[in-house]
């Protein structure tokens, strides 16, 4: 893959990232805009490593919960960015179970 499609997949991903939080709290965070272009190159990884429809959703998921459970560690230790320490089934406050799914 280019080194062009490669930024445009992330600026892509990157915008979309935030976009979304901007519709869901009204804000977002600049290391938004980077997780969202690393999880969106590693979704283009696993569409090409993975061929059931099922296995792409969870390895999906699992992938965007990681990018965030680095991101937070890196860029959120003080829960200033957000904060699942109140959600069910957290982890560290940085991910949680129920945002995973």
């Amino acid at each position: 893959m280019s080194v062009l499609k490669k930024s445009l997949l992330f600026a892509t991903g990157g915008c979309g990232y935030v976009g979304l939080e901007l519709l869901w709290r009204g804000w977002s965070h600049g290391s938004m805009f980077l997780a969202g272009g690393c999880a969106f190159l590693l979704l283009g990884q696993v569409d090409r490593r993975v061929s059931r429809l099922g296995r792409k959703a969870v390895v999906g998921a699992w992938a965007i919960t990681a990018v965030e459970l680095m991101t937070g560690l890196l860029a959120n230790r003080d829960h200033s960015v957000w904060d699942y320490r109140g959600q069910p089934l957290n982890f560290l406050g940085q991910i949680c179970l129920p945002y995973s799914l």
